[in-house]
């Protein structure tokens, strides 16, 4: 299946354009180095074939020309040695959201998935060998920590009956390294955000964010509305937007070298699956979307209620949720109406891009 058959990134989004840049800043830079380059960018790539994991028994591929792409930021803390909290072993699925691009390739809509809602995950095959048993209440940000991101495609598969053409992911590292590389994102915060869980410490008005505030802007919930996933999910949905804005004021032509770091610390930043893991794929991915703006993107959160027996996690609202994945499906805009009732998007967003 080739990359326009389904594709699009997360926290995380533009930042594929980087791939894009640093191929141009190569070729101006002369031919002598380039192929050694664009091997050097594949080899950067972390690849998992997701195809072969999970099988044939998944939701039929959407022909009509738009994409879907789960875009994963999983809390791995490798390689950080201990900055983002000690004793916690392996990864989960930390932030989850499902890119749709539709078919025309100019506007967007961006479904998050808390991390704390209660699901029905489906058996799982582990990523070492055996299988892990399907379970029918358990956290959805387990699926990660279970399966792998092939689990964790499988079990949105399950919940939307929509097919994920990719999946595209980050983690804290890397994610901190790329915002750096870009010289920051500018945030504009409504109120003070004080969260001593995460280490933020914001005063209301703008802000340019390096890599290190950056990922605890992304990382905060205990500074913002309940405490809860739903108010970090607004966060993200904002920062994603900034970072539109800010790989926009980038100019390739400007300077090939740093044009061809971004492209280095982008692809040593992500993983993907085994169809998009190389740079000339990545390449063709940025240029089909690249003319996707912030005002052509919809955010909107899967409708959830809290749980009436753990007030800390949250259930789908059935209906709604079936209405805003139809919508998906259908290749149509999400309506306002399918999130009303939900309480992620209850209240306004603490933050909102630009400075």
């Amino acid at each position: 299946m080739p990359y326009a058959s389904g594709t699009r990134r997360k926290p995380r989004k533009r930042a594929l354009r980087y791939v894009a840049w640093g191929a141009l800043g190569v070729v101006l830079v002369g031919g002598g180095g380039l192929a050694y380059a664009w091997q050097h960018l594949d080899g950067n790539i972390r690849g998992t074939d997701v195809n072969a994991a999970l099988g044939h028994d998944r939701p039929s591929e959407q022909r009509d020309g738009s994409m879907n792409i789960l875009l994963l930021g999983s809390d791995s803390r490798a390689g950080t040695h201990g900055r983002y909290g000690q004793g916690v072993s392996g990864a989960r699925a930390d932030t989850a959201m499902v890119l749709h691009v539709d078919k025309t390739h100019k506007k967007a809509s961006v479904v998050s998935i808390p991390r704390d809602t209660m699901v029905e995950r489906p058996r799982c095959a582990k990523p070492h060998g055996g299988t892990a048993p399907a379970e029918r209440r358990t956290m959805f940000n387990s699926s990660y920590q279970v399966g792998g991101p092939a689990c964790t495609v499988k079990t949105v598969e399950k919940m939307s009956d929509i097919r994920m053409d990719h999946y595209l992911e980050v983690d804290f590292k890397g994610f901190e390294k790329l915002i750096d590389e870009l010289g920051g994102v500018d945030i504009t915060t409504r109120k003070a955000i004080d969260d001593p869980h995460s280490g933020l410490h914001l005063n209301a008005g703008k802000h340019t964010l390096k890599g290190k505030e950056a990922l605890e802007l992304v990382r905060t919930r205990h500074g913002v509305g309940d405490g809860s996933d739903l108010g970090r999910i607004q966060l993200q949905q904002a920062f994603i937007k900034a970072l539109i804005h800010r790989a926009d004021t980038v100019d390739p032509l400007g300077s090939p070298a740093t044009s061809y770091a971004l492209a280095d610390t982008a692809t040593k930043s992500i993983s993907a699956d085994s169809e998009l893991a190389s740079a000339d794929k990545l390449l063709g991915l940025a240029k089909e979307l690249k003319g996707i703006s912030p005002d052509r993107t919809r955010t909107v959160t899967m409708p959830v209620t809290y749980d009436a027996r753990n007030s800390g996690r949250v259930l789908p609202l059935d209906k709604a949720s079936h209405r805003v994945w139809t919508a998906l499906r259908d290749d149509r805009p999400v309506p306002k109406s399918a999130t009303e009732a939900s309480v992620g998007d209850a209240t306004e967003s603490p933050v909102s891009a630009g400075s």
